[in-house]
């Protein structure tokens, strides 16, 4: 019989990219970041880039060298990359598949639908990370690279964040729903309000982006559509605050629901 060959995971789903010498130099000095590898270019000179040696040598970190052209390629980023970049191991990113193949009992997670501005995506994975969610949903097309904006704007917690990656966001959904997964859409028409809602036990939340919203591949998969309550009509919050609202609403549901299960007494 033949061997079935286990799926190998996309490189950009183990590792996130920084560039630049000094956030290379700083990230080889942290020994709780795990670096799988730096590349140099060969033309690259300089006090930083001898320290950079140095450092990932102590370390025993793969020093690749490759042409200027070739680093500034890796990530396309030709005048950020100072002829420096480090693949930084990001232990809690990974295929969403494979994470949904091994969860027992409830989630929460949040996904980002066509949300195309680094900063907010930072700022999602910043969130999502302090508020104790299960993780985001971030498509590999649709969203930006998990690179040094994204990276700066999530204040570092991009590296902690459990980030859940699949091709496409509708794929990704079809998924979780598979695996038990209510999907709730966030829209300024949804029927009921956020702070009202009961969410199951395994849910996933979806932001679209602040122009068009949830996109029309997404739109049939969601279960439940909802709103955060406004003052008035037309008011509306970006991408970044909508999720924080949407993680202190889960935080207080689940803070009540501990809170009334206390026996009296």
């Amino acid at each position: 019989a033949e061997e079935t060959e286990e799926p190998v995971a996309h490189p950009r789903d183990r590792d996130l990219t920084v560039y630049g010498r000094q956030p290379v130099l700083e990230g080889l000095e942290q020994p709780e970041r795990a670096i799988a590898r730096v590349f140099v270019a060969t033309n690259a000179r300089g006090d930083m880039i001898r320290k950079i040696r140095a450092a990932a040598r102590a370390r025993g970190v793969e020093i690749v060298e490759k042409r200027a052209e070739d680093v500034a390629r890796i990530r396309r980023r030709p005048k950020q990359d100072q002829g420096v970049a480090a693949d930084v191991e990001a232990p809690a990113m990974g295929p969403l598949e494979a994470w949904l193949e091994g969860l027992e009992g409830g989630a929460r997670l949040l996904a980002l639908d066509n949300v195309t501005t680094p900063g907010n995506v930072g700022l999602v994975l910043r969130t999502a990370t302090v508020f104790g969610l299960d993780g985001v949903i971030l498509p590999r097309r649709g969203v930006p690279e998990v690179g040094p904006l994204v990276i700066k704007a999530s204040a570092g917690y991009a590296f902690r964040a459990r980030i859940l990656r699949c091709s496409e966001l509708a794929d990704g959904l079809s998924d979780a729903k598979m695996a038990g997964f209510c999907v709730y859409g966030l829209s300024d028409r949804g029927e009921s309000s956020l702070a009202e809602v009961a969410p199951r036990e395994r849910s996933v939340f979806v932001l679209g982006n602040e122009t068009d919203g949830i996109t029309a591949p997404v739109e049939p998969l969601v279960d439940e559509w909802l709103s955060i309550p406004m003052a008035s009509a037309g008011d509306s919050l970006n991408i970044a605050t909508a999720s924080a609202v949407v993680c202190w609403e889960l935080t207080r549901g689940r803070a009540g629901s501990r809170s009334s299960a206390r026996p009296e007494g």
